[in-house]
């Protein structure tokens, strides 16, 4: 019997929001019709806000009511747009906007805001949200969940597969019985804002800018020994760590060891920091014996950083999902449709292996 849901995602890098309408079966899963929406800037601007500077609770209490509303809109005009009857709509699945994610401090926990409340009382459809907060509960990182996907879309094919989500962090899957998977470090964030600061552009179009520019090896090697990249799995990050000031801090590390003055030139800078992306993802491949990487998420339309990537990994297959079936840019929004279905069917998510939760248990909340 069919059953139809649909999965909501905007990621790290803010740029917008991916929406997938599916068909879940019980040994299949079909991506019907997808679309894209743009992110409210002024919204995408307090969401910055908030992560980089204090704020208050009244600032957060608005700011996850915006976000619901920002979704119900966006979902209403995608409903509309596909003639979509939403009385097939089993539910809808939501990820949230990451505002803090820190599951290694004493106190552990992930916040993801956009008010579900006000997506079912404005949409009159189910929603299934507030996924994280359950394994974080059970001593797990809460994240990534791509890898339980990855899992159950690639196992058909028959090679050591690792499957690598480039957003605005990256996040790395190691298919096969003993699944593990973990987020690498930064994707895309540190390039989106250098590109935005000094080239009046969102990102790097196809990595060209990175591509005219020249990386600087020993800054390059500096940033590699931040502590992240060698912590051992399972592991997960965000903005609250690969952020403006993070790059800062290296660049001022960086300019004291030559005598307070930064000579490189901005598109060097972004070279380098494509390689730092480049170099972490592939640093973690090689640790697996792995004969195809399929690379999904923003980063797969940037060609260069496709190129990198497989003169680094010589000997592994590189391919976007696109080539193997599956949306490169609907993936992630398309595991929130399937993670939904899980929920309301009472399935366990076996993820345990992923995040080093006590257990694999139910994730989500369900809002009728």
């Amino acid at each position: 019997m069919s059953e139809f849901y649909i999965g909501v995602m905007s990621g790290t890098s803010l740029d917008g929001i991916d929406i997938a309408y599916c068909e879940i079966k019980q040994q299949s899963f079909e991506l019907l019709c997808s679309g894209a929406y743009s992110f409210d800037k002024e919204v995408k601007k307090e969401v910055l806000k908030a992560i980089n500077a204090p704020t208050t609770l009244k600032k957060i209490g608005e700011l996850d009511m915006r976000l619901g509303k920002m979704y119900a809109d966006a979902l209403e005009r995608f409903i509309s747009e596909k003639k979509i009857d939403k009385k097939q709509i089993t539910a809808i699945g939501l990820h949230g906007q990451t505002l803090w994610h820190n599951p290694d401090s004493d106190h552990p926990f992930s916040m993801q805001l956009g008010d579900s409340n006000i997506i079912t009382a404005l949409t009159g459809v189910r929603v299934v949200s507030d996924f994280r907060r359950k394994d974080i509960a059970l001593g797990g990182q809460g994240a990534p969940f791509a890898p339980a996907f990855h899992q159950y879309v690639f196992s058909r094919l028959k090679a050591k597969i690792a499957v690598v989500n480039i957003g605005g962090m990256a996040n790395l899957s190691i298919l096969g019985e003993n699944l593990t998977g973990y987020d690498t470090g930064c994707g895309n964030v540190l390039m989106d804002y250098w590109v935005s600061l000094h080239n009046s552009a969102t990102f790097d179009e196809d990595g060209r800018w990175a591509k005219s520019g020249t990386p600087n090896n020993e800054l390059l090697q500096q940033m590699l020994s931040e502590p992240y990249f060698s912590k051992k799995a399972p592991k997960s990050t965000g903005r609250e760590l690969f952020n403006k000031t993070w790059l800062e801090r290296q660049l001022e590390i960086f300019m004291q060891k030559k005598g307070g003055t930064l000579h490189i030139k901005n598109r060097d800078m972004q070279a380098t920091l494509l390689e730092l992306t480049v170099s972490s993802i592939a640093n973690e491949v090689r640790k697996n014996e792995v004969t195809l990487l399929i690379v999904c998420g923003g980063g797969v339309k940037n060609g260069y950083l496709m190129q990198r990537l497989a003169d680094e990994l010589r000997g592994v297959e590189v391919a976007s999902s696109d080539e193997c079936g599956v949306s490169s840019k609907f993936m992630e929004a398309m595991a929130f449709a399937w993670l939904a279905h899980e929920r309301v069917h009472k399935n366990c998510v076996k993820l345990s292996s992923v995040t080093g939760a006590s257990k694999d248990s139910l994730l989500g909340a369900i809002y009728e």
